[in-house]
């Protein structure tokens, strides 16, 4: 078997959604340092700026908020005036809301389910063309959409629409990689589990404890989620079609009754 190459993304064109930080931001880092052009995007364009400074001269920042169509369609439109083709798209634009049963809010769901459902959905829809034109059987164009592992098992916190999201964005990747499938566009997934971002705030804050209940024994690193990102998108990882890899230490498929947030 020939290695050479096998993870290489030299010369391909990815669109990191939500770049600017957390897992957005492991996942750009990772395509760059494996040869790829990276688009990142973030509503605030400041630190989508900053984080594409950081990262070099091929990795450029678009500023557009994706909580709406609007939005999605502009950074289409940024991304066709600037290529001819997209190679890789990463859905990972996202938000959660936690409250309790009792008082959970109609704006918590909707917000919700909008950036982690909807706008992939339309943006991979709006990026379709770009994805198809340099799309074919020998190299596939990659949608990579970013679920959690909240969307495999409940976990304790009251976050009713993010979990339900997750979900949903898990079958969707399934049911969007049985149509994109022919025009040689693969869709796939990954489920996170517990890595320090400013929306998991308890493996930020409390990493010890959080790991505790994590088979592996700690929480994930930048290197964890990037390297599972570049094997979808490199040719090695080619032959996954709708399938999910889930990226948590051992947390749903190892632990023995354990919650993520330590509680039993």
């Amino acid at each position: 078997m020939e290695l050479d190459g096998l993870f290489s993304l030299t010369d391909r064109v990815a669109l990191v959604t939500g770049g600017s930080g957390g897992l957005g931001r492991h996942i750009a880092e990772a395509y760059v340092a494996a040869g790829a052009r990276v688009y990142i995007c973030s509503r605030k364009a400041e630190a989508c700026e900053q984080a594409a400074l950081a990262m070099g001269p091929r990795c450029t920042a678009l500023a557009h908020d994706l909580s709406n169509l609007e939005g999605c369609r502009a950074l289409a439109d940024a991304i066709a005036e600037r290529e001819t083709q997209l190679d890789i798209l990463v859905n990972n634009a996202g938000i959660a809301w936690g409250c309790e049963f009792e008082r959970f809010p109609e704006n918590g769901w909707d917000r919700v389910m909008d950036l982690n459902v909807k706008t992939p959905f339309f943006l991979t829809q709006m990026l379709y063309p770009l994805l198809a034109a340099g799309a074919r059987p020998e190299l596939p164009a990659k949608v990579i959409n970013i679920g959690s592992i909240d969307g495999l098992r409940l976990n304790s916190w009251e976050t009713y629409s993010y979990q339900a999201s997750k979900a949903a964005i898990l079958h969707l990747t399934r049911r969007l990689a049985a149509r994109l499938v022919r025009d040689h566009i693969h869709v796939t997934a990954i489920a996170p589990g517990a890595f320090a971002s400013s929306m998991n705030r308890a493996a930020r804050d409390h990493q010890d404890k959080v790991a505790q209940a994590i088979p592996a024994g700690r929480i994930g690193k930048p290197e964890d989620i990037g390297a599972a990102a570049i094997y979808l998108a490199s040719r090695a990882g080619d032959y996954l079609v709708g399938e999910t890899i889930t990226v948590d230490g051992g947390l749903v498929h190892a632990a023995l009754g354990a919650s993520i947030d330590g509680k039993d």
